[in-house]
């Protein structure tokens, strides 16, 4: 942990815990009571009012309307550097201002008195509950900002706490903290714990010493420790929303390698040539979830039927191992492109902490892919994940293993990501026909779910079918959690833990 400024975080799974926007995630992502009493919605779903409970800071301040306005202009002010300011898009004014086109103080939120918050949209957001859930779109306390100034958010004491707990004995560089009770929080009767004490680990075997002399409770395993623990009561399998795939590089400098990668053929004989059940089970490890498309499984369901959108994007013959199906698209593409014979290369970050089988991974497909088909060779690259990222920026790779994970609960945040002006399309893949869908889904039928759930399963069968990118595996954590702590809520995407109801039986 290097922070605890919900403006400056690069993720936000533990941060549910001590600090609380409207909402709460509750369990399967549903949405449970969070600073907000209540809300308005304006017929044209472009005005939320939202009127804030009776609630306080840590310290015993009042959380505040304004306490919202400041945090908001803070976070989309390119100043602050907020790597996930992008999410502010579709606010009024966001994107320019974090374009820097506009100033903070444009932004679409205003206080209208202490207790209501005002925030208008350019556009309806289908999703824009779910991201009220997250903590980023949480209040700051603009008085302890001031006091702290560049020491805010450096040490557990130069912050103040809105969420169940609020956290201690954290030092900045420390690996040991603990979470403690909020007295102060507006729903602090139904906390049951009074202090979380966490400890970072150098490895896996490490954490299972741990675990066995009771000195923890809860310690992720390693892909070689599963088996050992697949049958212990205390094991259990945590699944998150992150997709992990092949970018194919269609802007190659080599012309060669360019025409392969804009081949639909080749990118369909890779995906075929992939057996993702080996991969999962001898590979990346047990309960390993093998994906229909570029959407992770358990994320959304339909509004109308309530099906996983995982089995309404799958499309036959794209994502399945078949040998001579592979073998028949690669001679396509073979006699397409006159490339009897190719090198390409497999870049790789080597300390990705999302993908801790990388190397296997990687290895795995390159032999996987010079078996199957013909006249393919995969050098595989593997260098630490930022030079990883800088290179795949550049346009330097012609297959890069990525990954994506939901920042919340909807399809559309994977879907975005393929749209051709989109920054992190590394593999600049591009249709106008899936731009027209994922645009529909964000504007004209964005107050219709029917119609979206529609054009988002349409944006993702078209990934399928072209294989935009190639999906392998959906990441999951295997952990041992004693079987006395209950009431931990887990969830895919967002913040994905949750202690505000756990208890020790």
């Amino acid at each position: 942990m290097d922070s605890v400024d919900i403006s400056k975080l690069g993720g936000y799974g533990q941060t549910g815990n001590i600090f609380e926007s409207f909402y709460r995630l509750g369990k399967d992502g549903t949405l449970t009571p969070g600073l907000a009493q209540s809300v308005d919605v304006s017929a044209d779903q472009r005005t939320y009012t939202f009127h804030l409970r009776a609630a306080k800071w840590s310290n015993g301040d009042p959380i505040t309307a304004a306490d919202y306005v400041f945090s908001w202009q803070r976070s989309v002010n390119p100043k602050t550097r907020s790597p996930y300011a992008y999410l502010f898009a579709g606010v009024k004014n966001g994107a320019a201002i974090a374009a820097g086109k506009q100033a903070p103080s444009t932004l679409g939120i205003t206080a209208l008195n202490a207790q209501t918050v005002v925030v208008q949209l350019e556009r309806p957001i289908a999703y824009f509950k779910k991201l009220m859930a997250y903590p980023l779109f949480g209040p700051q306390n603009e008085k302890i900002y001031n006091r702290y100034g560049a020491k805010y958010g450096t040490k557990a004491q130069y912050m103040v706490y809105s969420g169940p707990f609020k956290l201690v004995d954290w030092d900045g560089t420390g690996n040991q903290w603990s979470y403690v009770k909020n007295q102060q929080y507006w729903d602090h009767q139904v906390v049951k714990l009074q202090r979380i004490n966490y400890v970072v680990v150098p490895d896996a075997t490490t954490g299972v010493d741990l675990f066995q002399t009771n000195k923890i409770d809860l310690t992720q395993l390693s892909v070689e420790q599963v088996p050992t623990y697949v049958k212990n009561p205390d094991f259990k399998v945590f699944a998150y929303s992150y997709v992990n795939y092949i970018a194919y590089n269609r802007k190659n400098k080599d012309q060669d390698k360019a025409e392969m990668l804009n081949n639909q053929d080749a990118r369909l004989a890779i995906s075929l040539a992939i057996d993702r059940s080996a991969l999962a089970k001898k590979v990346v490890g047990d309960g390993t979830l093998i994906p229909t498309g570029f959407v992770a499984t358990d994320l959304a369901s339909s509004p109308k039927t309530g099906t996983d959108f995982s089995k309404d994007q799958a499309v036959p013959d794209t994502m399945k191992f078949d040998e001579q199906s592979a073998k028949a698209h690669w001679a396509k593409a073979q006699a397409a492109t006159g490339l009897k014979k190719i090198t390409l290369g497999l870049l790789v970050g080597n300390d990705n902490s999302s993908a801790p089988a990388s190397k296997s991974v990687v290895e795995y497909l390159k032999s996987q892919l010079e078996v199957t088909l013909p006249g393919l060779t995969v050098n595989i690259r593997m260098i630490p994940s930022n030079a990883a990222k800088n290179e795949r920026d550049n346009g330097d790779f012609d297959l890069a293993l990525m990954g994506w994970g939901a920042d919340f609960n909807d399809p559309i945040s994977f879907l975005e990501l393929l749209t051709s002006d989109n920054g992190m399309n590394a593999g600049h893949y591009q249709s106008s026909t899936y731009d027209k869908l994922v645009t529909a889904a964000e504007g004209v039928d964005a107050t219709n779910p029917d119609k979206r759930w529609q054009d988002l399963i349409a944006a993702a069968q078209l990934v399928n079918r072209e294989q935009a990118v190639t999906p392998l595996y959906q990441s999951v954590y295997p952990d041992l959690m004693r079987r006395n702590i209950q009431g931990v809520i887990h969830n895919t995407a967002g913040t994905q833990w949750s202690y505000k109801y756990a208890s020790i039986k």
